[in-house]
């Protein structure tokens, strides 16, 4: 394949790629978006392999390596659970990154190419960012993956003075920069090139182990956007220049939705990055006395109740949460969904930006169980109606239904819009306990005397609901 032809289907890939883009912002062309990243995706790779820099004798090890690259893919596919998902991308980022951190080191000690003045300056700053966002994309996103996989606790650990040790690590890499770039040959620019990879990775682990499990989402999108800057840095290193392009739009548009969430959590953006959030232990949701019993009672409902009130509802909102994930119960909910709407219930579903483990994650549970996309609406959408909803129903979630944040200001999650859930007539809340959420606050509106609390498995009692509604 010529040079030319090569250009030609790159910026065909390209095309699809923005177009991609934008089919993945709207729920009901995201299946599209889907589609038009995956034919950009094997244009680009087929114009890489067959054009003119790619050896004939290197095509059959890059043809092995797509083979088993892509089984595990397919293998990851069927076996990974919609729950760990979040986990999953993690992993998927760290890849990147290190990627890009094989792919630096072996551009720089590559003689093939040979540059001098301006243009060897050049090349070696894009070497040292690519292998230094590379290594911090790394080891953040293993951190990610291990908080998310459970592994690692979601509280944050919190050195002390920490961001001075984050400052005194910046300036020492920028410093350790200027001796990589001084150096008069490849062997003298490998010392500082190795200790600022080092410094890097060390870097990574404190700031993503620094910030709270209710941040989780951001840290996705986060390094979602920082493994879309390394990709463009290795593009760089490669002088390609769709890899270039494909880099920059996933860094432009993770950092764009990371900063949205932000906005969606009341969260200031440096400061969430940065471990600003999450260091707090938060209030009790239910004032404790001496006794240090809640001062407050949560009036349980039994599943055959909670249908009784679903059939006498004229509009009834869901608020699915990460607790629907983990018991796979969207089928279901989708199920007792249909059954209402044939009787006339208005049913609408309440999506917060940052529900579950990673952005967009309730949106997809819902497409898998075909729940209309009409019906699903977000938190500015629908924020409003509770008033006049008859039932809103929690299904596994706590932080983003959390009254504190709009009522105590002295909690951690002050400030941070939430769905205001217990503003409808009556709200249930499904929790197999009472347990605080992934960031660690408790919950008044367990208390309030128009929520009731359905206990156990969300699966469980939602099939008990849909028997009750048929029988």
């Amino acid at each position: 394949m010529s040079a030319s032809l090569v250009t030609v289907a790159y910026l065909g890939a390209a095309i699809l790629f923005i177009l991609s883009l934008g089919g993945l912002s709207n729920p009901e062309t995201s299946r599209r978006g889907n589609l038009l990243g995956m034919v950009g995706m094997a244009i680009a790779v087929l114009a890489t392999v067959l054009g003119p820099r790619v050896h004939a004798s290197g095509i059959a090890w890059i043809i092995a390596a797509l083979v088993i690259g892509g089984g595990i893919g397919l293998w990851a596919a069927r076996i990974v659970k919609m729950t760990q998902m979040p986990e999953l991308i993690a992993l998927m980022h760290s890849l990147v990154g290190l990627a890009a951190c094989i792919v630096g080191f072996a551009s720089y000690v590559d003689t093939s190419i040979q540059f001098a003045g301006a243009e060897k300056v050049i090349h070696e700053v894009e070497i040292y960012l690519g292998i230094l966002i590379g290594a911090y994309t790394f080891s953040g996103s293993i951190i990610a993956f291990g908080k998310l996989s459970g592994k690692i606790g979601g509280k944050p650990v919190l050195l002390p003075a920490r961001h001075w040790l984050n400052l005194a690590l910046l300036l020492v890499i920028v410093w350790l920069g200027r001796q990589f770039l001084a150096a008069p040959d490849a062997q003298a620019g490998m010392a500082p090139l190795l200790a600022m990879t080092v410094l890097a990775l060390l870097l990574g682990v404190h700031m993503i182990m620094a910030i709270g499990g209710a941040d989780m989402p951001v840290v996705i999108s986060m390094l979602n956007s920082y493994s879309g800057w390394a990709a463009a840095a290795t593009g760089f290193m490669l002088s390609n220049d769709l890899l270039i392009v494909t880099g920059a739009l996933v860094g432009s548009s993770g950092a764009i939705l990371s900063y949205i969430m932000c906005n969606a959590m009341n969260r200031n953006f440096v400061s969430v990055i940065a471990g600003g959030f999450g260091s707090g232990g938060g209030a009790s949701a239910a004032k404790k006395g001496d006794g240090g019993e809640p001062q407050g009672e949560v009036t349980p409902i039994s599943a055959q109740e909670t249908a009784e009130l679903l059939r006498e509802s004229k509009s009834v909102i869901i608020v699915p949460g990460y607790g629907m994930a983990v018991a796979q119960a969207q089928h279901t909910v989708f199920e007792i969904t249909q059954t209402l709407r044939e009787h006339g219930v208005q049913m609408r579903f309440a999506i917060h930006p940052v529900a579950g483990r990673m952005p967009g994650h309730m949106n997809v549970l819902l497409a898998e169980a075909k729940v209309p996309y009409d019906i699903v609406m977000e938190m500015d959408e629908i924020n409003e109606d509770f008033p006049d909803t008859d039932v809103a129903i929690v299904i596994g979630a706590n932080d983003i239904v959390n009254p504190s944040a709009a009522e105590d200001p002295s909690s951690p999650i002050a400030g941070m819009p939430v769905l205001e859930v217990w503003k409808a007539r009556t709200s249930i809340v499904m929790k197999r306990s009472m347990a605080s959420g992934y960031a660690g606050v408790d919950n008044p509106l367990f208390y309030k005397d128009n929520n009731r609390m359905l206990f156990g498995d969300a699966k469980k009692m939602l099939d008990e609901v849909l028997a009750a509604l048929k029988a």
